[in-house]
């Protein structure tokens, strides 16, 4: 570890050499002696934003979401509404959505990015599937997104798997 004093001698041009190493070396009598005082008031402990249920302490619950049989999978305006719904009733704070809308299929790829993480699609409209990540931390509910996008999307089919990202054991 460096001696701060020795660094903020060199800096502040106490020390009359320019090397740097002679300005580690230990103050001279002829030097003048400095005394650093924090100035700014001690920050508060952060928020963790780990999530901790039924005894288990994690960074938050990733769901893979696949929808089968779905419709409107091709429509921006749609998947950005559900998207951004889905986010709002599960609890999490969106950031920025990107979304890109490709040809000549339709299929659109894009992220939410969330203070609590992330929600990220993928739609194949020709195969009537997309693909969902969700990822939230803190107090948000994942769960609670998913009647959003069945309302959207109409799909015959849902698969959801679980993940607890960052699990303590």
């Amino acid at each position: 570890m460096t001696n701060p004093l020795g660094e903020l001698a060199f800096v502040a041009g106490y020390n009359g050499s320019k090397d740097p190493a002679s300005a580690k070396k230990p103050f001279s009598a002829t030097h003048t002696t400095l005394t650093v005082v924090p100035s700014a008031p001690v920050e508060p402990e952060q928020k963790d934003y780990f999530v901790e249920r039924d005894g288990l302490k994690f960074a938050g619950t990733h769901l893979i979401i696949d929808l089968w049989g779905a419709s409107r999978l091709d429509n921006l305006e749609v998947v950005e509404q559900a998207l951004r719904d889905a986010a709002i009733v599960s609890g999490a704070t969106i950031l920025n959505v990107d979304l890109h809308h490709f040809e000549p299929n339709g299929g659109i790829s894009g992220v939410v990015v969330l203070a609590e993480s992330h929600i990220s699609i993928h739609t194949w409209p020709e195969r009537n599937f997309a693909a969902l990540d969700v990822f939230m931390c803190g107090d948000c509910n994942p769960y609670k997104g998913i009647p959003v996008l069945r309302a959207a999307f109409g799909p015959d089919n849902i698969n959801v798997i679980e993940h607890k990202r960052g699990l303590v054991l």
